[in-house]
């Protein structure tokens, strides 16, 4: 997986961009349905009093968001990270060269406040009012403990999923499905303690254009640390040789910029397309080619 730095940034460019644009779409899909479940003045809002069912609808649109953006065109192709921690997981584990996780970091960091912008310049006041708030993650009336310990443990299932799903070669395809599913029902169930992140730059993308720093020392750490033992306890159990490659969605023809260096038997059996896997059974360095360009 060792690549030339320079080569590395001029080569995978669009993959930092498109990391950068999922999140952003994710945050300006975040700020709408915000604004149009709870801002006062929405007819929505009016129409459905009850908070529960409310935020079981934002989990639905939030989950089918992400859902979306996985199987985007662009989500096959960058791996559908759009979460600093969930990089720096695949980095520790070995699946991402250091600057590409420098990079993609920097790009989910950047796209999450632009994303946040452009949905403040569409939506206008509406998302600045103290109902909506720019979409900013906080603790509830729990308090911090709670919050921190509820991102954790969100955290922790999330990729303890993801890693168990994306190396089963049956189940391997719908990672992304099983994604969106956790995420509307955190949403649903768990937003009232921690306002559900998961994710640092989602939490600092409305942080910074609220000018509202509450807690958000708890969503850089807490979501990387849960991610991270939830890796740490699958190499214990599996090895690192149990993790093939740091995509969530690799059953399509799109470039790995993590694999296509290096391809491992157990990588190749369980992420390659039909087409590849028939190809690479009588020229397996034309396979190689073909995923690189």
């Amino acid at each position: 997986m060792s690549e030339a730095p320079s080569k590395a940034v001029t080569s995978h460019w669009p993959e930092y961009l498109m990391e950068a644009a999922l999140l952003g779409l994710f945050m300006i899909s975040a700020c709408g349905f915000v604004v149009l479940l709870e801002f006062p003045g929405s007819p929505v809002r009016r129409a459905l009093p009850d908070a529960g069912v409310r935020r079981f609808l934002t989990g639905l649109a939030m989950g089918g968001t992400a859902i979306a953006l996985i199987y985007s065109p662009w989500g096959k192709q960058s791996g559908a990270h759009f979460n600093p921690a969930t990089t720096l997981t695949f980095w520790w584990l070995g699946k991402v060269p250091r600057r590409d996780a420098a990079w993609y970091v920097a790009a989910q960091f950047a796209g999450a406040a632009l994303g946040v912008l452009v949905a403040r310049v569409l939506l206008g006041g509406r998302l600045a009012d103290p109902a909506t708030n720019f979409a900013v993650t906080m603790p509830g009336p729990a308090g911090v403990a709670a919050a921190f310990g509820a991102e954790v443990a969100i955290s922790f299932i999330l990729m303890s999923v993801i890693l168990r799903v994306s190396n089963h070669p049956g189940l391997a395809r719908h990672t992304g499905i099983f994604a969106g599913i956790l995420v509307a029902l955190y949403i649903t169930f768990e937003a009232p303690l921690s306002g559900m992140s998961m994710n640092p730059a989602r939490s600092f993308g409305s942080a910074v254009v609220a000018a509202d720093w509450t807690a958000l020392w708890l969503y850089f750490t807490a979501p990387t640390l849960g991610m991270l033992a939830a890796a740490a306890l699958y190499v214990r159990q599996r090895g690192r040789g149990g993790v093939a490659c740091a995509k969530l969605h690799h059953q399509n023809d799109k470039r790995c910029i993590f694999c296509a260096s290096r391809l491992e038997p157990f990588a190749l059996r369980l992420h390659s397309s039909p087409r590849h896997r028939e190809r690479a059974a009588s020229t397996p360095q034309h396979l190689t080619r073909e995923i690189e360009g």
